[in-house]
């Protein structure tokens, strides 16, 4: 099947042609032709699998057929994303499908100039991307309007309800038209989701071309169990037998990421690191280093899970094991991108023996054991003789010294 058979028009399909893209993947297939109709959509699939396009295509080839200018603040089309960094991927897609075109495609997002995203505003948007704080405090300054919206879309809808905008939501999709299309897309179906989909969408078409919580196919995973004072030792390890390949580190703290950053710089590694404290500037230039690979390893909190296309990282490494269960399979969906090979290592100290046992329940597999023993005892307790460093060990799991008392992710804050 083309993506002219789905109804997408030659003109597109040609643009997706110039970019190496010539047929349509699982989600693309079973959501282009309902979209293309009108139809409200809810599509559920794992990352990597093409969904801007599901949703980015249809909105582009309707909004190229009525062909009518945007008036000034106003706005066509807008899709809503719960980080800064999948809202500028979204974007950077959009764009490439809508090249040559009239289409105007907008960006809001925090950590830019108010000032600056108002102006172009002011112009008028065909299809605005923005995260949901930084719309809020636009429309509070008047510089947008959403009363000529026909679509709306929610990408990373389970994401959004993680982080606390489900509130945001609800003031946002009001000011939309009532007879507008609704699309919401997610790796992951919570039970919030299907209430989500009662408030916004209307009689949808629900796709799931994967089940919910399962890792890309392509994705080799490994386990460690191993004491926290010892895992920046083992990663250090690990990291040195690919120099030369891209790796991404997950952490569960913004202090843990820069404290381990730190020490892998100190072993020479060409390393950079991207959280919720760290400015835009900051974050696109780390992540345009590890793209052109002036960087080999990025370390990241959660803020890095979702939405992240870099089609060369080869290793993902879970340096401090999720909160929520569902985070592991969008961290480990950073590899094994567009057709290609990954692999996925996780470590696990005694105290983190709860977190294993969920993310196994939910991607309904036991992890394959590298390394170490399963830590014994209720709740990952630790065994007689637990804790003790060895000789020669290396710095502690956040980056040197003891393991630090675990902090619950807080939504936001913790990105």
């Amino acid at each position: 099947m083309t993506f002219e058979d789905l109804g997408l028009q030659s003109g597109l399909a040609r643009k997706l042609a110039e970019q190496g893209i010539s047929d349509p993947t699982p989600i693309q297939s079973r959501a282009i032709p309902p979209a293309l109709a009108g139809r409200d959509v809810m599509g559920i699939a794992q990352t990597g699998t093409g969904k801007t396009a599901a949703y980015g295509l249809p909105m582009a080839q309707k909004l190229l057929q009525t062909g009518v200018a945007p008036e000034p603040k106003s706005v066509h089309g807008l899709i809503l994303a719960p980080t800064r960094e999948l809202a500028k991927q979204i974007v950077d897609n959009l764009a490439a499908f809508t090249r040559g075109t009239h289409l105007k495609v907008g960006l809001v997002i925090g950590g830019a100039s108010i000032n600056a995203q108002a102006n172009r505003l002011h112009r008028g948007t065909d299809l605005l991307v923005a995260t949901p704080g930084r719309l809020i405090d636009l429309l509070d300054r008047k510089a947008v309007r959403l009363d000529k919206a026909r679509y709306l879309v929610l990408d990373e809808a389970d994401q959004m309800l993680d982080m606390g905008f489900i509130h945001a939501l609800r003031r946002i999709a009001p000011l939309l038209p009532k007879d507008r299309q609704t699309m919401l897309f997610s790796a992951t179906m919570p039970k919030l989701m299907n209430e989500l989909s009662q408030a916004y969408l209307t009689d949808p078409v629900r796709i799931e071309v994967s089940p919910p919580g399962k890792p890309a196919d392509k994705v080799t995973q490994a386990l460690h169990f191993v004491e926290q004072a010892e895992k920046t030792r083992l990663l250090t390890e690990h990291l040195d037998a690919h120099r030369e390949d891209l790796a991404l580190v997950f952490t569960r703290t913004k202090h843990g990421a820069d404290r381990l950053m730190k020490a892998l710089d100190r072993d020479g590694f060409a390393v950079g690191t991207i959280h919720g404290n760290k400015s835009q500037g900051q974050r696109e230039r780390a992540l345009k280093a590890f793209r052109n690979g002036e960087l080999k390893v990025l370390v990241a909190t959660d803020v890095a899970a979702r939405g992240l296309d870099i089609p060369g990282v080869r290793h993902v490494y879970n340096f401090d094991l999720p909160n929520v269960p569902d985070n592991y399979v969008h961290r480990i969906g950073r590899t094994a991108r567009a057709g290609r090979d990954g692999r996925a290592v996780a470590y696990c100290s005694p105290a983190e023996m709860s977190e294993l046992k969920a993310i196994q329940k939910t991607i309904g597999r036991e992890i394959p054991v590298n390394g170490g023993t399963p830590w014994g005892g209720a709740h990952g307790a630790r065994p007689e003789g637990a804790g003790k460093r060895k000789p020669g060990g290396g710095g502690g799991g956040n980056g040197g010294g003891k393991a630090r008392p675990r902090r619950r992710s807080r939504g936001r804050r913790a990105a």
